[in-house]
């Protein structure tokens, strides 16, 4: 099942997508008689989801999703983790080594932002970046867990856009404050659950910027895979319902690149991993004080 999050008219729900049609939370109530909660994370997390999943079926599905504005899946995550050169050959085209444990970084939550919005760059950066990924929704808290049990705590998977200010990043020597500006992680444009992936180590990725191709790969090129990847983080720091681990981009970003050619105001950026649909922003240059 697909699940998104959607305005209209400044009110909030949320509901489920087939095709371009859309099933509120309203009409959920009503045709299930199940009073689900109006938090989104409540709903997912807290066995709503589970109670009315087998009669999603017989939904009418009857307003157009264009009529809503879509919103990121999650409104408010605990932690946004990202992994670096967790792609064999992203790493490759770096002129490393994919790592053996996760390199990851820690993005803000004030950074996220949905499909069909702006990403705003600021005008001192220089050499702003895409990075295509495939983000998982963690659905359990758990701590210590095997990469024999890693599966059972993913709720669904989404797009993420990993946007990167590369001239910030290595001035800084590190990642962070490059990656964490306001708008630079795009996701959606809805969670699918996991259900609906038959082989998630196998999904092709792509992105374009002004409809030329930039990325395209495959799940299947990651380093370190999924199950592992939760596994060992959980041994690090606690994993929490609603938490995004984005698990590293393939090939083909500007980074380190001769002739880069680095996003500017004005580009469409479309990302779309199989099964998962497609992320659409646009940059947008904007002044700062």
């Amino acid at each position: 099942m697909k699940i998104v999050r959607l305005a209209h008219e400044n009110n909030e729900t949320y509901g489920f997508v087939k095709g371009d049609k859309v099933s509120t939370r309203d009409e959920i109530t009503y045709l299930t008689g199940v009073p689900i909660p109006h938090s989104v994370k409540d709903f997912l997390f807290d066995g709503w989801y589970d109670e009315i999943k087998n009669r999603i079926e017989d939904l009418p599905y009857g307003e157009d999703i264009s009529k809503y504005k879509i919103l990121t899946p999650i409104p408010n995550p605990n932690k946004i983790i990202c992994l670096a050169f967790n792609y064999v050959d992203h790493a490759k085209e770096q002129g490393l080594q994919a790592p053996d444990d996760p390199a990851i970084v820690i993005k803000p939550r004030t950074a996220l932002n949905s499909t069909e919005s702006n990403i705003s760059c600021p005008d001192f950066v220089t050499q702003l970046d895409y990075e295509v990924e495939l983000a998982l929704i963690i659905g359990k808290n758990c701590k210590n867990i095997s990469v024999e049990d890693a599966p059972s705590v993913i709720f669904g998977y989404m797009v993420f856009n990993d946007v990167s200010a590369r001239d910030i990043q290595f001035k800084d020597k590190q990642f962070t404050r490059g990656k964490s500006f306001d708008s630079f992680a795009p996701c959606g444009p809805w969670i699918t659950t996991k259900d609906e992936i038959q082989d998630v180590q196998n999904l092709k990725l792509t992105t374009k910027i002004n409809g030329e191709l930039r990325q395209n790969s495959s799940t299947n090129n990651m380093f370190i895979k999924i199950p592992e990847i939760i596994s060992k983080i959980s041994k690090v720091m606690t994993l929490e319902k609603g938490d995004i681990i984005s698990t590293g981009t393939p090939a083909g970003v500007m980074l380190n690149k001769p002739n880069a050619v680095f996003l500017k105001d004005g580009d469409k950026v479309e990302m779309e991993i199989e099964g998962l649909g497609t992320l659409k922003n646009t940059i947008r240059v904007t002044k700062s004080n």
